[in-house]
């Protein structure tokens, strides 16, 4: 899976801004392509269209919200808490798949911290894992999100956490970055994040999710971790 960049050059004048919409598109080998105009042809396929205007007011809207605490106020604050020890079977399958971590921690421009955060969160390192929404493998891949970054078998440890990875990066890109955000939408989905103006949605199970992730995100980096999830 590849993710390729089409947004065309937009002139700006010294007064009036001009906007680009964002459309991004899915292709049937799983790259994913962001750009400003839309895309002919049946080879693409519309996942999501994100309007300027919105785009900037929801921009302009959580900036505001982060540096008021309005946002902390209506949504709650979840903090992170010290994670506990991983036991010694748990330490041996994390072992067993750190090679894979590293490499698409590399392919993807992530923290291996941060992987092994979602990992252990997920699925406590268990390959054969399915949760009783469907979710499979390392990473929990819903079918229709294996088939969207071509994983053909989520129990295979290797495509799950590229898989994994990738809809990671694209969260990440989605959400400017912030983490919280990004880790939000992998529990339920990058839409219901936006539905709730760019922040954590309301949800006990995405806060209790988001909490542990950075409870293990900070145990895999202790030394410069100070996050609080919002």
């Amino acid at each position: 899976m590849k993710t390729a960049l089409l947004f065309a050059a937009v002139a700006v004048t010294p007064v009036t801004a001009v906007y680009a919409d964002v459309f991004k598109y899915v292709d049937g080998s799983g790259n994913v392509y962001f750009t400003d105009t839309p895309l002919k042809g049946n080879r693409y396929k519309l996942e999501w269209h994100r309007e300027a205007r919105k785009l900037v007011r929801e921009n302009q809207q959580s900036y505001i919200a982060d540096k008021t605490g309005r946002r902390i106020a209506a949504r709650g604050r979840v903090r992170s808490s010290k994670a506990e020890p991983v036991s010694k079977s748990m330490a041996k399958r994390r072992a067993s798949v750190e090679h894979l971590v590293r490499a698409n921690a590399r392919r993807y421009g992530l923290s291996p911290a941060l992987l092994h955060a979602v990992i252990r969160a997920e699925s406590a390192y268990k390959h054969t894992a399915v949760s009783h929404a469907g979710a499979q493998g390392l990473m929990q891949l819903m079918p229709a999100t294996a088939r969207r970054y071509g994983v053909g078998d989520s129990f295979d440890p290797a495509q799950n956490i590229r898989g994994g990875a990738a809809y990671l990066r694209d969260l990440l890109d989605m959400f400017d970055q912030d983490v919280k955000l990004a880790v939000a939408g992998y529990n339920a989905g990058e839409g219901a994040v936006l539905k709730y103006g760019r922040s954590i949605p309301p949800y006990s199970e995405t806060q209790n999710y988001v909490r542990k992730v950075l409870k293990y995100y900070g145990a895999e980096r202790p030394s410069s971790f100070i996050m609080t999830a919002r």
